[in-house]
């Protein structure tokens, strides 16, 4: 017992041995100062139980010592903040029984430039271990600083580092990473003083199907192509390395297409698609454990692509323009027609034919008569009237029975035939009154009687009712020799203005004429 304490407390008189010193460099303030945290650690093999009261560190300008600063610490890590030229770091560990050896690093300057000389790096899972392999293309390169922390989204990177000498691997136990994560491993090569650039690389203690598949979405849709995109799964739920990307499409009703990627490209143009024809599509991204799908995407291809329905409209916007121009030229060569054309002139039925055929005296008798209420609608003639041409135009002239006997009656009529009329009833007969026909002819054998001489018919149409007074009736069959014969009409084109047919006329006629 004695002995086992004599043996404990001599390990805790022994004096700190040598530390391992390492940096990690930051980006450059504003005014020109450059962050540097400093890390430190008991080398291998150094006594578990040693115990350390302090550290001493000092640092100065590689080119001027005279500029050397001194500071204590007891805890890791520390934060220094250097010039833009290259320093001298040094750094021992005390205890009460004494200082350890003096640890040295130099911090390079802002511009210099590091060697390169890691060629290829490569990680694998052997057994229970995780392996990291390179190759160097500097032989006189023995030592090199191997580095890594957990590639996270969200939480701040825990850095690890340990040196490796005379080997070109690095290996360390599975259960001292977590699995499902995703680590950065970077090696640095040291020569004497100097660090060269670094070479990463991105590695998994142990692998997992991804938790979600990759976020999809369809652009630039045309008739036969379409471009699918994707977007990286989160660090936390790939839970291993992407190997690769697969797009599965399918038209609706249709099979199935595929085509795979690798994990560097995050869009692809499916093509040799069908016209207007519905589709799904969707990623899976996989990892050396198995690939889970992501969103899919219903998309519809075009029925016509943009040059199509350019080359269809052009033609047709150089027709409709070329016709625009012609028809702006031909209005200004010729305005009167165009404006013609474009703006017929409508007829003013103020200045119609049918007020001048007969003459300026009936229209003023005509307006005299229309004011008139308490004439009988019944009494209505058509008054016939020759065009200047000397054909036969019959009009419907609607006028009053005593304004028409007053424009067609004469005094010598008027004695003539007032005995054979006087006091007479009339009534409704069909016929036909010419003063070369007897009155008693029917309407029929007048159509086809030679008696009827050709000359320019004029056709007059009379109706009169039975309460008509004597004086009216006098007055139609005394009409003046000199008046032009009444009889049918020969057949000719019916006039629009004729409501009635002109195949029937009725004639007042007194019963007991011969």
């Amino acid at each position: 017992f004695l002995l086992s304490e004599l043996s404990t407390s001599f390990l805790f008189l022994t004096a700190p041995c040598g530390l391992e010193l390492w940096r990690v460099l930051k980006p450059a303030e504003a005014d020109g100062r450059r962050p540097v945290q400093l890390l430190w650690k008991k080398p291998r093999g150094a006594p578990v139980l040693e115990k350390t009261l302090g550290y001493n560190i000092w640092y100065f300008p590689e080119n001027n010592t005279n500029l050397t600063e001194t500071m204590n610490a007891t805890n890791q890590p520390l934060e220094l903040h250097l010039g833009g030229e290259s320093y001298w770091v040094s750094m021992i560990s005390y205890n009460s029984l004494g200082k350890s050896p003096v640890a040295t690093l130099r911090i390079p300057a802002i511009q210099e430039k590091s060697f390169r000389c890691i060629e290829v790096m490569q990680a694998c899972l052997a057994e229970d271990q995780l392996v990291v392999k390179w190759q160097s293309c500097a032989l006189d390169v023995n030592t090199w600083m191997i580095e890594w922390f957990p590639d996270m989204d969200s939480e701040p990177p825990t850095l690890s580092w340990e040196p490796v000498s005379q080997a070109r691997n690095w290996t360390i136990q599975q259960d001292k990473l977590k699995p499902f994560w995703c680590y950065n491993i970077s090696v640095y090569p040291m020569l004497h003083d100097k660090v060269g650039e670094p070479y990463s690389i991105q590695a998994y203690a142990k692998e997992g199907v991804p938790s979600e598949g990759p976020e999809t979405k369809v652009e630039n849709i045309g008739v036969k192509t379409v471009t699918v995109t994707w977007k990286e799964i989160s660090k936390r739920q790939r839970k291993g390395i992407i190997r690769n990307y697969t797009i599965f499409y399918q038209a609706e009703g249709g099979k199935g297409f595929s085509k795979t990627v690798n994990s560097s490209i995050l869009q692809y143009t499916l093509e040799a698609l069908q016209r207007k024809t519905a589709y799904t599509v969707q990623v899976m991204a996989s990892t050396s454990a198995g690939g889970t799908n992501g969103t899919s995407i219903n998309f519809k291809t075009l029925s016509f692509s943009v040059f199509e329905v350019i080359l269809i409209t052009t033609p047709i916007a150089g027709g409709l323009l070329l016709l625009i121009i012609l028809t702006a030229a031909y209005g200004l060569k010729k305005p009167n027609k165009l404006a013609h054309l474009c703006w017929p002139s409508v007829p003013n039925p103020a200045e119609s034919s049918i007020a001048t055929w007969c003459g300026d005296d009936f229209k003023a008798k005509l307006n005299l008569k229309e004011s008139d209420d308490s004439v009988n609608t019944e009494n209505r003639i058509l008054k016939p009237c020759s065009t200047p041409s000397d054909k036969l135009v019959i009009d419907k002239l609607v006028v009053n029975f005593g304004t028409f006997l007053q424009e067609i009656s004469t005094d010598k009529a008027k004695m003539s035939q007032e005995n054979n009329l006087g006091g007479e009833k009339n009534e409704y007969v069909t016929c036909l009154v010419t003063p070369d026909g007897p009155l008693g002819k029917s309407f029929e054998e007048l159509l086809v009687s030679p008696e009827i001489p050709p000359r320019k018919s004029q056709c007059l149409c009379l109706r009169m009712s039975e309460g008509s007074c004597p004086e009216a009736k006098e007055q139609l069959l005394s009409s003046d020799q000199s008046l032009a014969p009444y009889h049918l009409c020969e057949e000719e084109a019916p006039n629009p203005y004729l409501k009635n047919s002109v195949t029937t006329r009725e004639f007042l006629v007194s019963k007991k004429l011969p």
